[in-house]
């Protein structure tokens, strides 16, 4: 029997993973909901789902980061010879203290 185009093709059966949801309440700037607000229309998204995205992107931001700074770390302990350990420092400064 050929499939017609119609015709939907169920690939997985078996119950989908969900974990528990945890409400929490939030006070937001204006200008941040307003943000917030126009990404989900934009996007055509619900507010909620645009605040959990965007808080899960910085969640992953703020570990990268935490990475990055220990790779640094590493590479500074690391460093010989006066030249490499000035630059090493100079970059573990700015990240730490900025530019």
């Amino acid at each position: 029997m050929p499939l017609s185009s119609s015709c939907t093709i169920m690939v997985y059966n078996a119950p989908m993973a969900t974990s528990k949801q945890i409400r929490r309440s939030v006070t937001l700037p204006p200008q941040v909901d307003k943000q917030i607000e126009k990404l989900a229309k934009h996007r055509r998204l619900s507010g909620n789902r645009v605040l959990v995205e965007l808080v899960e992107l910085g969640l992953e931001a703020r570990k990268q980061k935490e990475k990055d700074f220990f790779e640094l770390a590493d590479r500074f302990r690391g460093a010989n010879g006066p030249i490499e350990v000035k630059q090493s420092g100079d970059e573990l400064g700015r990240f730490v203290f900025g530019e």
